[in-house]
């Protein structure tokens, strides 16, 4: 090979050598706009097919589901506690009243007998004893408890007990003519029924 076929080679060489090199940074450049484009568009991103997107997405909404459903019976189950609550105070509530009737039954009981002529000392004690009663009825009626009304009223026995009957004449039949035992209710509930006589 001659000399001026070995230059010629040589610059064919070095000729190549470059193309290589700017092809090789004409596709570097390429690369980097192509990413440039996908940072400057993220839809291009957000585009793209998973694989097994739908099975993904029921997966999802699955979990969605049962959380849905998780909540609402958390949330039910609040609200049945607090009406619980609410049950079990009122009962605790009616009971310690109810063991308090009787004393307040008793007191009227004994204020309401005839004891004849009274003393100047013994008037007194009656004004205190019915003083004492009167507050005692404030404090249960503050706690809801109110007295059932009985004479001049029709007998129901929902609130009433009928334990006698009286011929009363311009009284109509079932009407509540006395009151053996006063009656109570609490918050729409019958504590205790009230005893009565009707008219027959």
């Amino acid at each position: 090979m001659t000399d001026e076929e070995k230059i010629k080679s040589e610059d064919k060489t070095l000729e190549d050598r470059g193309q290589m090199t700017e092809n090789s940074k004409q596709g570097d450049l390429d690369e980097e706009e192509k990413e440039k484009s996908e940072v400057r568009s993220p839809k291009s991103f957000f585009n793209r097919h998973c694989k097994n997107c739908e099975k993904l997405e029921l997966e999802c909404a699955e979990y969605k589901s049962g959380w849905q459903r998780a909540l609402a019976d958390y949330k039910n189950l609040q609200t049945e506690i607090e009406k619980r609550r609410g049950e079990w105070a009122q009962m605790s509530e009616t009971q310690v009243l109810n063991d308090f009737l009787p004393v307040y039954e008793h007191l009227k009981l004994a204020l309401s007998m005839e004891h004849g002529a009274w003393s100047i000392e013994q008037e007194d004690w009656r004004k205190g004893i019915e003083h004492i009663m009167k507050q005692f009825g404030d404090v249960l009626r503050a706690h809801g408890l109110e007295e059932i009304k009985t004479v001049g009223e029709q007998l129901d026995l929902k609130f009433h007990e009928a334990v006698g009957e009286e011929a009363v004449e311009g009284i109509e039949a079932g009407k509540i003519v006395k009151e053996v035992e006063t009656g109570y209710v609490m918050g729409g509930r019958v504590v205790k029924a009230a005893k009565v006589i009707v008219a027959k």
